[in-house]
């Protein structure tokens, strides 16, 4: 897709959103249901940026669609989550850095996700299969005989960096967007969009039943399996962050017994992991597509693809450590984590972290003197 016709996409489904936006604005039945609606009472006009942030600040749970009495058939036709997910799926491609790979992404998630794990798995099982062979002798878990540390490191430390710069530039713009002269958090603020984050608070559906899903009966799983997945990702990511402090810091090389810190947070990480996308896929093939952009379903299974491929090669290379497989397990993982990484600025992560940007704003905000004085306290 050209820049040109991302930008004329991008700006349809602002022009949308902006249009709901004032139907919305004159009703108000929605407003206690999350933090969008209260955000848009303090505004009578939505350019781009208020779009952008209002979009991001929406949780997808479906409550306000379920309650609408414009929704359709109505000639209104006012479905939020809809308009909201539509708007939030070009952002990832706009303020994705470097662009180009935010609108491949977008477009073929799922097959991008797959074929660069396999590629990544299949460069790392031929350099074994050089180097000797990929059924060797038991090697009780030692990882660095089948790939030395420091070429572990020399691997992961360039893609880890890149993550961040991607990262953190695509957050930078959509900040300066969003909150153009914005004041500096309290610590109240920070205090309070980090609790939000955290608990996902906005996935209460409005009144703490949960969202909907295949129809309008609301249900917590998608609240929990996401909380099983965010939390899952950080215990493996704090595993990582453990053994690369047992081995500079403490001089505790790997590999590690069952019961070690490390291996205890990646076992525990790893399950969550599995359990938590494995469910969110589910929900995923059976969510009503009114309540979401059915156009972006390549790029979340794409995600949640690689977060299962990146679970289920860890516990089995957990429980293989010890057999003459390790190797060839461990070079089929290395490249899903790898594939995992590199994919994260591109996609579902990447909003997560767009969404703490605007609840940051939204916990700013609120603190604030509306400017409208309109049904807001």
């Amino acid at each position: 897709m050209s820049t040109l016709a991302l930008n004329q996409l991008i700006r349809q489904a602002e022009a949308e959103v902006a249009r709901q936006m004032q139907v919305c604005n004159a009703c108000r039945y929605c407003e206690g249901y999350c933090a969008v609606f209260p955000a848009m009472a303090r505004r009578l006009e939505f350019g781009p940026t208020d779009v952008h942030y209002l979009a991001n600040l929406c949780h997808n749970c479906g409550a306000c669609l379920h309650a609408c009495q414009y929704a359709p058939p109505h000639e209104f036709a006012i479905n939020v989550p809809q308009a909201m997910a539509q708007v939030r799926g070009q952002t990832y491609a706009a303020y994705a850095w470097p662009p180009q790979l935010g609108a491949l992404y977008q477009r073929q998630g799922l097959w991008l996700a797959m074929a660069l794990a396999w590629c990544l798995s299949l460069f790392l099982v031929l350099a074994i299969a050089l180097k000797g062979s990929l059924w060797h002798a038991p090697l009780a878990g030692n990882f660095y005989a089948i790939f030395p540390h420091n070429l572990l490191l020399a691997l992961f430390a360039p893609v880890f960096l890149f993550v961040l710069l991607a990262l953190g530039l695509g957050v930078r713009n959509f900040w300066r967007d969003i909150a153009p002269g914005q004041a500096q958090p309290g610590s109240a603020a920070l205090r309070e969009a980090t609790l939000s984050a955290l608990s996902l608070q906005y996935l209460g559906g409005g009144h703490g039943q949960g969202c909907a899903n295949a129809n309008d009966a609301p249900t917590l799983w998608r609240r929990r399996l996401h909380h099983a997945t965010m939390y899952g990702f950080a215990l493996c990511f704090a595993a990582t962050c453990v053994a690369t402090l047992y081995h500079y810091v403490l001089g505790l090389h790997a590999p590690y017994a069952l019961l070690s810190l490390p291996v205890l947070l990646g076992s525990v990480g790893g399950l969550g992991l599995l359990l938590g996308p494995a469910g969110l896929l589910w929900l995923n093939l059976r969510r009503d597509p009114a309540q979401g952009d059915p156009t972006q379903k390549p790029m979340d299974r794409g995600f949640i693809a690689l977060l299962l491929l990146t679970s289920i090669s860890g516990l089995a290379l957990l429980a293989l450590r010890a057999s003459s497989a390790m190797g060839l397990v461990l070079a089929l993982h290395l490249g899903v984590v790898m594939a995992l990484f590199l994919t994260l600025p591109y996609g579902k992560f990447a909003h997560g972290v767009y969404r703490c940007a605007a609840l940051l704003k939204w916990a700013i905000e609120k603190r604030q003197p509306s400017r409208l004085r309109l049904g807001d306290a």
